[in-house]
C-alpha cells in the first residue's frame, strides 16, 4: 500500500480525485495549539482501501479542494475524537461531512470505556497494538522524517477496520440507532460550540454573586476579542484565576488591578486601562442583564437526591455494558431531578430546559428508571454489598 507525503498542489488534486471513489475515509490530523487562538494544522494523514497519504499542510496552503471534496461527497468519513478535524472543516468550508462515524464514540456504545485513546481502542476491538514513538514532535518543524510520518499515519491505519466491526456489535446490540443519533447530536453541538462565546467556563466562578458574574463575561469577552487578534491562547493573555479575582474584587482603577498578585506577570500589563473598563460595565450592567448564579435558590433536598440517585447511573450502564460517561454524568442526574422538582438549573424555577437523561436513548436507558424512582414507582435494594454491582432496580 503507497504511503506518499503530499507536498504539491497537483498531487492533492490528484489524491482527491481518487478520494472522490472512495466509500469509506479515514482521516487524523497533527496540529499544535500552545501558540496560537486556533490550533495550527500541520498535517493530514488519509487512509482508504486502497492507499494511505499525509498531506502537509505546511507546505500546501490551499487545502479547500480537499475539504470541499471531504464534506461534500456520500462517502462515510471515519475519524477517532474528531471534534478538532470538524473544527478545520467548518473554518476552511463551513461544512461537515454528510456521514460521519467517530470511533471513540462508537467505542462507548460497545464498551464501558469512554473517552478512550485511540490505541486503547485498536486494541480493544482489533486486538492490535498501535506503534508509539515521536509523541513528542513539534509537528511544525520540517523536513519531517519518514519514522515521524510512520507514526503519523499509525492514526488512520486501522480506522476502516475499527468502522466495520464496531457497526458489527451496535447491529448486534441493536445501538447502531443510538450510536447515529449520537453522532447528529454531537455534529451539532460542535458546530454550535465554533463560535460560541461560552464565558461560563471560566474556572472557579461557581460561588459568584451574580454582579461578580457580569464582570467575567465583560472580562472574557475582552479575552476572547483581544486573544484572536493578537492570535494567541486566551489563557496565555489572561488566566482564569485573575479573571475571577478581578471579578471579586470589583476594583475599576488600573492601579488597583495592576496590584493584585500575578497581574504584574499576566501578558495584559499594558491593558489596565481597558481591564478597568470591563470591570465598570460589569457594576453597571442593568439588573435584567446580569447573569444569574447556577445554583440559587434551589431547595435543600435537591443535593440529597441527586447524590442518592447517582451511583444508580452507574449501576443501569454497567450492567447494559455501555460507557457511563457516554450516558451521563452527576450532574446530569441532578439537572434531570432538579427540572422533575420545577427547578431548572439553568432557567430558574419552572424554565423550561430539557436535561439530556430526558431525550432520546438516554431516557429509554436511564432517565425513565430514575423518573420512576422519584415517583416511588420503583425502589433501590441492596443485593449483596460483596457484588460489583449491589443495587437493583424492583417495581414497588
Amino acid at each position: 500500500m503507497p504511503t506518499p507525503t503530499i507536498t504539491d498542489p497537483s498531487d492533492l488534486d490528484q489524491l482527491c480525485q481518487r478520494l472522490s471513489s472512495a466509500d469509506l475515509i479515514g482521516i487524523d490530523t497533527e496540529f499544535v495549539s500552545e501558540d496560537t487562538f486556533y490550533p495550527e494544522l500541520c498535517l493530514i494523514q488519509i487512509s482508504t482501501r486502497d492507499e494511505m497519504a499525509a498531506i502537509d499542510t505546511r507546505v500546501i496552503s490551499d487545502l479547500q479542494p480537499f475539504w470541499e471534496m471531504l464534506t461534500a461527497g456520500e462517502h462515510v468519513t471515519i475519524l477517532h475524537a474528531g471534534r478538532e478535524e470538524l473544527n478545520f472543516m467548518m473554518r476552511a468550508v463551513d461544512a461537515q461531512p454528510k456521514r460521519l462515524f467517530d470511533v471513540q464514540i462508537a467505542a462507548g456504545f460497545c464498551s464501558n470505556e469512554y473517552p478512550s485513546a485511540y490505541g486503547s481502542v485498536v486494541n480493544k476491538f482489533l486486538g492490535h497494538k498501535v506503534s508509539k514513538g515521536e509523541q513528542r514532535t513539534d509537528w511544525r518543524k520540517r523536513p519531517l522524517t519518514e519514522a515521524q510520518i510512520s507514526y503519523a499515519l499509525e492514526d488512520v491505519r486501522y480506522l476502516l477496520d475499527l468502522y466495520h466491526r464496531q457497526v458489527e456489535l451496535m447491529t448486534e446490540s441493536g445501538r447502531l440507532a443510538w450510536f447515529e443519533d449520537e453522532m447528529e447530536s454531537w455534529q451539532q453541538e460542535v458546530q454550535t460550540a465554533l463560535n460560541r462565546k461560552d464565558w461560563r467556563r471560566v474556572s472557579g466562578i461557581g460561588k459568584l454573586n451574580p454582579r461578580s458574574l457580569a464582570i467575567v463575561r465583560e472580562l472574557w469577552t475582552w479575552r476572547y476579542e483581544e486573544a484572536q487578534r493578537r492570535n494567541q491562547p486566551q489563557k496565555r493573555l489572561l488566566r482564569d484565576d485573575l479573571i475571577v479575582e478581578l471579578a471579586k474584587r470589583k476594583v475599576d482603577s488600573p492601579e488597583r488591578i495592576m496590584a493584585i498578585r500575578g497581574m504584574e506577570r499576566s501578558a495584559v500589563r499594558r491593558k489596565a486601562d481597558e481591564l478597568a473598563e470591563c470591570v465598570r460595565r460589569g457594576l453597571e450592567a442593568p439588573a435584567e442583564h446580569i447573569p444569574r448564579s447556577p445554583r440559587q435558590n434551589t431547595p435543600p433536598q435537591l443535593n440529597l437526591l441527586a447524590q442518592f440517585l447517582a451511583p444508580a447511573l452507574g449501576t443501569i450502564c454497567r450492567r447494559a455494558e455501555i460507557a457511563t460517561s457516554m450516558v451521563g454524568t452527576a450532574s446530569d442526574v441532578r439537572e434531570l431531578v432538579a427540572h422533575r422538582m420545577g427547578y431548572s438549573e439553568k432557567f430558574g424555577k419552572n424554565g423550561d430546559s430539557q436535561p439530556a437523561l430526558t431525550q432520546g436513548w438516554r431516557a429509554g436507558l436511564v432517565g425513565n428508571v430514575i423518573d420512576d424512582l422519584l415517583e416511588g414507582k420503583k425502589s433501590i435494594r441492596i443485593t449483596n454489598a460483596k457484588n460489583a454491582d449491589p443495587l437493583v432496580f424492583e417495581d414497588v
